[in-house]
């Protein structure tokens, strides 16, 4: 590409592209949704035990963590198209496996083959958007309208989800995706061409199963702190072991001719300040949506479904948001309204911190509204930033990147969040407890505020309102200090963003995504080794033209 030769612009048929890819993603967070709601009929019908109900719950999220690093590599070397294609089938054939499960069993397995699939999904798609989007313009529009993917997905799952099991037994939510899927099939080798990187070398496999066991090993490990507190021994040993093999990972990594992953990724200033961006937001988002809905239910008294339902303005909201935003960041820099961003949420996090047991369910309403909209430019713009800033080759690698930053934060955020809004839940039950409750039944109400208004009902009524009360008072005092830290987080990454990113410009502007101007001579900064099929690519796109990095 010469210095003024502009990148090619995308037409109808990438946008049409754009819209099956989105299918995906929406589907990632509707499964999510739809399984929280079927988990009590699922529970009556297979009766699985408590452990096997936990597993029913995590093992997608754990394999779908896992997988991430192997699945965007994996793309990189075989085609993300085809990645893709191989990852909707085996999502179509697990969602019909997971809605005939006839045991508990069957339901687990059925729903690790989903979080394996699902692997596949996120980091295919966005990689293909960078490669299909060359324009840095039409780049952040279509990454904001994949980001708004996923918020749909997370609107519709309560919604379409209480509409079927309104109507019919509990598989029929997960029968959702199979048709989505077929379609998602049938479109992509129509809209969506084939990339891949042509001078990628064999597949790693030892690698690949390092970095498998070292993300499942410490998600697993996080999750179990979340929810047993640092008491338990056995997961702090697997998380750690997880974290040891992370680093006979990276090791690895250093002394290949052709890395599993490329670490030099992270030397660029625009990818490793927004990968900890993501991070960190995603610490404090996930831990959020626990303290929210906890709010709703056991301190609003309201069910998980009506609760559900208080948090679509701000879902509908933040799918706006993400369309929106990248047309403002034509305009603005990514650090300034990224900065900004971060202290509007910060701002609805000062509001959480007056919250008391009488407030109106309106406050967390509005401030997770506000949360939707501020969090935009971050989780767009930032994505944007990160894929913008790898060369088109690594495009796999980069896009596996933002996903692992969020589920790792995820995991993160819950365990360590959620045990600070526990510890102050428990110390304050423990010295407002009613004189009248017996030893066993406070133990029962220190496992969280949900159990203490179960055997609360079992007290005698006097007794058992002053333990209701003690313990959403309880609750909403950790809330409180949980909202008071995500202040204080959200305030220093605004001013960490905002000053090791103040020179990138907007988008569309050269520089932009931290890539260096190009050279005396007309070429890239990045060579193009990326090739397109010529079965897949656009007529309007050379094989030039799409290995190449674009400019900005």
């Amino acid at each position: 590409m010469t210095i003024d030769q502009a990148p090619p612009r995308a037409g109808r048929r990438e946008w049409a592209g754009l819209l099956a890819l989105s299918l995906a993603t929406l589907m990632i967070t509707f499964d999510m949704f739809v399984l929280l709601l079927a988990l009590p009929e699922i529970t009556a019908d297979l009766r699985p035990s408590t452990v096997q109900q936990l597993w029913i719950l995590d093992i997608y999220g754990f394999l779908v963590g896992g997988f991430l690093i192997t699945m965007g590599t994996l793309g990189d070397k075989i085609g993300r198209r085809r990645l893709l294609m191989i990852g909707a089938t085996c999502f179509a054939i697990a969602s019909a496996l997971c809605a005939f499960a006839t045991s508990a069993e069957m339901l687990i397995i059925a729903r690790a083959l989903l979080g394996i699939a699902g692997a596949t999904l996120a980091p295919s798609t966005l990689a293909l958007i960078t490669n299909m989007f060359r324009d840095p313009k039409q780049m952040g529009m279509a990454i904001g309208i994949w980001a708004g993917g996923f918020t749909l997905g997370s609107i519709l799952g309560p919604v379409v989800g209480g509409l079927m099991l309104a109507h019919f037994w509990w598989g029929s939510v997960f029968l959702i995706g199979i048709p989505v899927m077929v379609l998602l099939l049938v479109l992509l080798p129509v809209l969506v061409p084939e990339y891949k990187d042509a001078d990628a070398g064999k597949l790693d496999l030892v690698s690949a199963l390092l970095s498998v066991v070292a993300m499942i090993a410490f998600i697993y490990g996080l999750k179990e702190v979340a929810r047993h507190g640092w008491g338990e021994v056995v997961p702090i040993l697997i998380g750690l072991a997880g974290i040891a093999l992370a680093v006979v990972f990276v090791r690895r990594q250093r002394h290949q001719t052709n890395p599993f992953m490329d670490l030099s990724l992270f030397s660029n200033r625009s990818f490793s300040t927004m990968l900890g961006g993501l991070v960190l937001y995603a610490l404090i988002g996930a831990s959020s949506m626990f303290f929210i809905t906890q709010f709703l239910q056991s301190v609003s008294g309201m069910s998980p479904f009506t609760a559900a339902l208080c948090l679509l303005p701000g879902m509908a909201v933040a799918t706006i948001a993400a369309t929106v935003t990248p047309i403002i960041g034509q305009r603005i820099k990514p650090a300034y309204l990224i900065a900004g961003g971060l202290v509007g949420v910060a701002i609805a996090f000062a509001w959480f911190t007056q919250l008391e047991v009488n407030s109106s369910p309106a406050v967390l309403i509005i401030g997770f509204a506000i949360m939707g909209l501020c969090e935009a430019p971050l989780l767009t713009l930032g994505t944007n930033l990160i894929v913008g800033s790898a060369p088109p080759e690594k495009a796999g690698q980069s896009s596996s990147m933002t996903q692992v930053a969020n589920e790792a934060g995820a995991s993160l955020g819950v365990a360590v969040m959620g045990s600070i809004g526990a510890a102050v839940y428990v110390a304050q039950l423990n010295d407002t407890a009613p004189s009248g409750v017996d030893t066993g039944t406070l133990e029962a109400a220190r496992e969280n505020v949900a159990s203490a208004l179960t055997v609360a009902g079992d007290l005698p009524p006097a007794v058992g309102q002053q333990l209701t009360d003690v313990a959403k008072s309880s609750f909403a005092s950790g809330m409180t200090v949980f909202a008071t830290i995500c202040v204080v987080i959200l305030i220093a990454a605004a001013i960490l963003i905002g000053v090791l990113l103040r020179q990138v410009p907007p988008m569309g502007h050269e520089g932009h995504g931290g890539e260096e101007p190009p050279a005396e001579g007309g070429e890239a900064a990045a060579g193009g080794t990326e090739i397109p099929q010529q079965t897949g690519a656009p007529a309007s796109e050379s094989p030039d033209q799409a290995g190449s990095r674009p400019q900005s």
